[in-house]
């Protein structure tokens, strides 16, 4: 029996890919991964750990695996945007704090527990969707509809799980895609691409060049390129990378595609003055 929430599907995606891959990496070798489904009721006694929580039935996404799990301490701040566990050249550890924003941004909430040597098992619950409500909210979502189109796009991503989602959902909307991981791979993608690229969509925050300075650079090989940036840092973290000056396109982690697809339209439809 399906049981419906309200939810980009491509948030859920973004979701599944973070938890993967940090449980492929924690995992090293052989291991397991399991991912569960079930609906749950939420009473007010449990809903008062977690803030934001609301009594009622939810959807609880369980994703567990059998890796070398994290000590109490590392467990309060995973969810934190600047902390991280990865080495140097292995991302920025912006997965989990993606991962918190989209559950919040539904109104759901995450337990963790784990135990070093033994796993970690992460339970996300998201608010079932209320009956009275569908009709409403779908014909919310069909006023705004998603709009492809057939342009080259340049995209630059360090977090293999979102450049992924990305990747797929942005040419299912019929775009062709030059996924790239790093700014590096970018610049030699727009220098040996045959055809146009008129639009770039870059984090900014990456190892080794932060976006504006790939934006730049990119500049000098593809003038008429637009650069659309995108972050999960809030604006005061990200100011100093000069993304929020006048006439910077900018959208912020967690992405919401519909969002992402109006946006991107919106710039390549733009005629300069």
């Amino acid at each position: 029996d399906e049981t419906p929430v309200m939810m980009d599907p491509a948030q859920v995606d973004q979701i599944l890919a973070n938890l993967c891959v940090n449980a492929r990496d924690a995992i090293g070798g052989a291991g397991k991964l399991t991912i569960e489904t079930a609906v749950v009721f939420v009473d007010s006694q449990r809903c008062a750990k977690f803030e934001g929580a609301k009594p009622g039935d939810h959807i609880l996404l369980t994703v567990r695996d059998t890796g070398c799990g994290m000590a109490p301490e590392t467990v309060q701040h995973i969810f934190e945007p600047f902390f991280t566990t990865k080495r140097f050249g292995e991302g920025t550890g912006l997965g989990l704090s993606t991962v918190y924003g989209i559950v919040q941004q539904n109104g759901g909430f995450i337990d963790v527990s784990s135990k070093v040597g033994h796993g970690t098992t992460f339970e996300i619950y998201i608010p079932k969707a209320k009956q009275d409500g569908q009709e409403a909210n779908h014909a919310a979502v069909s006023e705004s509809p998603v709009v492809g189109g057939k342009e080259t796009l340049l995209l630059v991503e360090d977090g293999p799980a979102i450049l992924k989602v990305l990747e797929r959902r942005l040419t299912s909307l019929g775009y062709t895609v030059l996924a790239c991981s790093t700014p590096d791979e970018a610049l030699l993608k727009a220098s040996t691409h045959a055809g146009p690229i008129p639009l770039l969509i870059t984090d900014v925050v990456m190892p080794g060049m932060s976006g504006r300075e790939l934006s730049d650079r990119l500049q000098e090989l593809r003038p008429d390129m637009k650069t659309l940036f995108m972050s999960g840092y809030t604006a005061s973290v990200i100011e100093h990378h000069g993304v929020l000056d006048d006439g910077v396109e900018f959208v912020q982690k967690p992405i919401k595609i519909p969002v992402l697809a109006t946006k991107v339209r919106a710039m390549l439809d733009d005629k300069r003055a």
